[in-house]
């Protein structure tokens, strides 16, 4: 073999690796018997906490954030604002328009999304899969997304998503979203 042979193999071995064995490899039906159920409708629904980290090309953390969510829905059409503080001091708004379809298909778009988000609900889980145009302070750039959120028992949903360019993995981001605690809430758990 010659050696330029022998490095398409290995780079095409590099490139079809996540794919076929990594995080991208799940597929929504891989967690169908999970539970507890999610429904977006219900536990993407008011107001929403998340904290979390974004980490760069090298493996390491590059920001930190945390975002105030609302998701407010009628029947099958949603819609969830995310308000996003980050470290560096920047500040960021999304607003998502959803559907969920009755096979528990989702499809979502924003003003920053090339297109639409499609997915699925299954079982814990719920994967989206969209372009995302990064603003012009962060380059601009169209990033292919995976995005997996993870529903636990107590109601904790944990998402990872992973950021390509050009099939290259440019960004990974680590969350926790939880219901916010209203001040009423609080007070009860103050006062137990």
């Amino acid at each position: 073999m010659t050696t330029l042979f022998l490095l398409a193999l290995i780079g095409a071995g590099l490139y079809a690796w996540p794919r076929l064995m990594g995080f991208e490899a799940q597929r929504p039906e891989d967690y169908a018997a999970t539970t507890p159920a999610f429904d977006i409708r219900t536990h993407l629904a008011g107001p929403i906490v998340a904290e979390g980290v974004i980490f760069g090309p090298a493996g390491r953390v590059s920001q930190r954030f945390v975002a105030d969510m609302e998701g407010s829905w009628d029947g099958a059409a949603g819609r969830l604002t995310e308000a996003f503080r980050y470290s560096s001091g920047a500040a960021q708004l999304r607003e998502w328009t959803l559907r969920v379809g009755n096979d528990g298909e989702i499809i979502g778009t924003a003003p920053d999304i090339i297109g639409e988000a499609r997915g699925r609900q299954s079982g814990a889980t719920v994967m989206l899969r969209y372009r995302l145009r990064l603003p012009e302070s962060a380059g601009g750039h169209v990033l292919d997304v995976v995005d997996w959120l993870y529903l636990t028992e107590d109601g904790t949903i944990l998402n990872k998503s992973v950021m390509r360019k050009f099939g290259i993995k440019v960004a990974e981001l680590i969350a926790t979203m939880r219901p916010a605690q209203t001040p009423r809430q609080e007070a009860s758990i103050v006062a137990e």
